[in-house]
């Protein structure tokens, strides 16, 4: 098997702190996800992030690798665990239930499955939580409901509640790697992430739309309808409003313990005259209005 630097995969030094690994490894998770990637081998990239965290994020786990990194392994280097490492069990290779978990062989040598650890004890220990992302619409976030979702192959129904935001998280429990000695199976940690919305852009729990509206509307004042995540609404545009006005429809945003609002941004814009009346009315308008 080959040696793996798991601070490589995550592009991240030796010394970076707990924060550092978490923020790298939230940002490449999100970039190589399957379910939003389209760069080719996004799958196993994904996975080889989600591995590297998992030896990393443990304190235990990071001294027993970093230990090991200290003798000199490079990247893709060819490495037999050997029994003259004790901090890893003697490196139990081809360990019970090896590669049960989704990991590499390299991870289930130094980290072993059921009692991989010299050790270990035989009672019941509940499986590891396995943290994952998902890629939902607004429309899904705003109103909640039931979504089919693939997670390590295995589709799932996954409840999502009403109001939900990005990064925020849903748990699925028993839906982790598996217990050992009989022991539970732990969750997964599904962070939420939203696709762009062709009309909506969420700030925390408020959105903004842009509407566009014709010139006499803007001059005279109308009541226009408005798109919103819950469906269109009437609006009262005042006389005299200029492009750029920002107004506010209270509670129409993300719902939560406080409801956010939604922001209407007018957009004036002029139609283009495609008639001899029309090019007439806009000088009869210019006439009108002077300089």
């Amino acid at each position: 098997m080959q040696f793996k630097d798991y601070y490589d995969t995550l592009g991240v030094k030796p010394e970076a702190t707990d924060a550092e690994l978490k923020s790298a490894f939230r940002k490449l998770a999100r970039k190589y996800h399957p379910d939003v990637s389209k760069e080719a081998g996004a799958e196993d990239k994904f996975k080889a992030v989600n591995e590297a965290y998992e030896a990393l994020k443990d304190p235990e786990k990071r001294r027993e690798y970093d230990a090991l990194r200290a003798r000199g392994y490079k990247p893709g280097e060819e490495f037999q665990p050997t029994p003259d490492f004790g901090g890893f069990g003697g490196f139990r290779q081809g360990a019970e239930g090896a590669g049960n978990e989704g990991f590499s062989d390299f991870f289930e040598s130094l980290f072993g499955r059921s009692g991989g650890r010299a050790n270990a004890n035989t009672n019941p220990r509940r499986g590891q939580d396995l943290r994952a992302h998902a890629a939902i619409d607004l429309e899904t976030a705003f109103t909640g409901g039931t979504q089919r979702l693939e997670l390590n192959g295995e589709r799932l129904d996954v409840t999502i509640p009403a109001g939900i935001l990005p990064g925020q998280t849903i748990r699925l429990r028993g839906k982790g790697h598996p217990g050992r000695n009989g022991g539970p199976a732990g969750d997964v940690l599904l962070e939420i992430q939203l696709r762009p919305h062709a009309r909506f852009v969420l700030d925390g729990r408020d959105v903004t739309v842009k509407l566009p509206i014709a010139p006499w509307d803007a001059a005279l004042g109308a009541t226009l309808k408005v798109p919103t995540l819950a469906g269109e609404v009437d609006l009262k545009i005042p006389p005299g409003s200029d492009s750029g006005r920002k107004m506010r429809l209270k509670g129409r945003g993300m719902p939560g313990g406080e409801s956010g609002d939604q922001y209407v941004v007018l957009e004036v814009r002029a139609p283009a005259a495609h008639s001899d009346e029309q090019r007439e009315a806009y000088m009869r308008l210019r006439d009108a209005f002077g300089e």
